[in-house]
């Protein structure tokens, strides 16, 4: 009777065994079908025909000059692969791994958000309120615009606050770092963080508007940002490998990956510092950023109450207008939040009605082309809606109907572009556009950009190009 049982037993271990190979082999097929079904996420129709290239996430790497990656895919619940890509410093010849750190640029601001969301769930604060009664060190000034309307959590939260200062370049190792207080008052490397418009009349994106949460924050609690984050938020979530701490603290060093510009070259000091945390100063991975998401998903799907009330969770993720929640965008199946520092991009993306998640950092400021095109590829693999490429269709025209394009357009006083033909499109230089973009034509009055998909609508008068409209920038033909 043992020999049968030992026998029975060592069948099932087997069985076990074979049966954990096979679904390793499949994740692994999964993953190479990944890794080498990236494509641009714009699509260009000549004819009845798109054509459609694939590349590996190496070819890529190297076509962008892009050092380093990782990623990290969770599935019901638990991280099913993560992986690292490239390097992490050339200098020091590190390669990344799933435990490489990245800075998170703008992903900082939905878990800094969370923990202004525990203080009004502990009635600390109301998202209402003016968000000058809670600030002591400091105060926000008034001025014409807050006569009717103030400032209040909820608008810094989702943006429609009316301040000033859209994002930070951070400070060099050869910079002065300034204070919050001197960041808010432009002391620093931007401008004075203010009222502009009426409070609640539309969102703006403004980084200013995270830096007075941030010393909202440390001002009712009296601690360090950094700290009460790591107590509050961070450690609680099982995020103990990240940090907001800036400078990041020399114990950190050895496995944070270094920034690098478009051109391949590594930022000076491999990276740069930013007072302001809550906006932009978060150092985490991948698979640290997953166990946010998890947890703020599944009390989304479930409507149990989790590490934030399921109250609170619906209210952060209404769409307050330009896809804003309360800390993520948000809109139709995904919320999440995509950030870029001097030399890092990420993009965090959660599933509302499906249990994934996928996270991408990269050391990078070409970041933004293979994360976009890592996520049509993960799409189509998980078959995951909310994700799809742009199609846009060519119409040849000749080079001499070319020509009525070609000419200089004024924006704005000092602000003029100069559009040129260049083989069978256009290329537009100056203006909105911080570099050259090469246009193609789709009709008599759309142009499209061969890298983005960006429209470019031309007004015409007749036969006449009079000005053209470049999202919501406008120029005038002036020769």
């Amino acid at each position: 009777m043992r020999s049968f049982n030992f026998i029975v037993a060592l069948l099932i271990v087997s069985s076990c065994f074979a049966q954990s190979k096979k679904n390793t082999k499949l994740l692994d097929e999964r993953i190479s079908r990944i890794e080498n079904g990236l494509h641009s996420k714009l699509q260009i129709q000549y004819g009845d025909s798109v054509s459609t290239q694939y590349f590996s996430i190496e070819d890529r790497m190297k076509e962008l000059n892009i050092p380093g990656l990782s990623i990290a895919v969770m599935k019901d619940g638990v991280i099913e692969w993560a992986k690292g890509y490239g390097m992490a410093d050339n200098s020091e010849s590190r390669k990344v791994n799933t435990e490489t750190l990245f800075q998170a640029g703008s992903v900082s601001k939905p878990i800094a958000a969370t923990r202004a969301h525990q203080l009004v769930e502990e009635g600390i604060i109301k998202l209402d309120s003016n968000v000058n009664n809670y600030l002591t060190s400091w105060k926000l000034p008034d001025n014409e615009f807050t006569v009717k309307e103030k400032v209040t959590t909820r608008r810094l939260l989702n943006h429609s606050a009316g301040l000033t200062v859209h994002g930070f370049p951070g400070y060099s190792i050869n910079d002065t770092i300034p204070n919050i207080s001197e960041v808010l008052n432009g002391k620093g490397n931007t401008g004075p963080v203010r009222v502009f418009r009426e409070p609640g009349e539309r969102v703006g994106y403004s980084g200013g508007g995270y830096t007075v949460l941030q010393l909202m924050i440390t001002d009712i609690e009296q601690r360090g940002f950094s700290e009460i984050m790591r107590e509050k938020v961070l450690n609680p979530l099982g995020m103990t490998s990240s940090t907001y701490k800036n400078p990041l603290p020399k114990e950190y060093h050895n496995r944070a990956a270094a920034g690098y510009k478009s051109d391949g070259s590594e930022v000076v000091g491999k990276w740069h510092t930013y007072p302001e945390m809550a906006a932009a100063g978060l150092w985490t991975t991948p698979s640290q950023l997953l166990l946010w998401a998890k947890d703020i998903q599944q009390t989304l799907q479930t409507q149990k109450d989790g590490f934030l009330k399921a109250k609170t969770v619906n209210e952060m993720l209404i769409d307050y207008g330009n896809n804003q929640g309360l800390g993520p965008y948000v809109v139709d199946h995904i919320f999440g939040h995509g950030g870029s520092d001097e030399g890092f991009v990420s993009d965090l993306r959660i599933w509302k009605e499906i249990p994934m998640s996928v996270a991408i950092m990269v050391n990078s400021d070409n970041g933004n082309s293979i994360s976009g095109e890592l996520f049509l590829s993960i799409a189509k693999e998980y078959n995951l809606p909310g994700i799809y490429k742009t199609v846009r269709k060519f119409d040849e025209q000749s080079p001499k109907e070319l020509s009525r394009y070609a000419g200089t357009y004024q924006f704005s006083e000092d602000s003029k572009a100069i559009i040129t033909v260049k083989d069978n499109g256009l290329e537009f230089t100056g203006g909105p556009a911080s570099a050259p973009i090469f246009i193609l034509p789709e009709s008599d009055t759309a142009f499209f950009s061969s890298q983005s998909g960006l429209y470019f609508t031309f007004n015409l008068e007749g036969t006449s190009v009079i000005g053209v409209k470049v999202a919501s920038y406008e120029g005038h033909k002036v020769e």
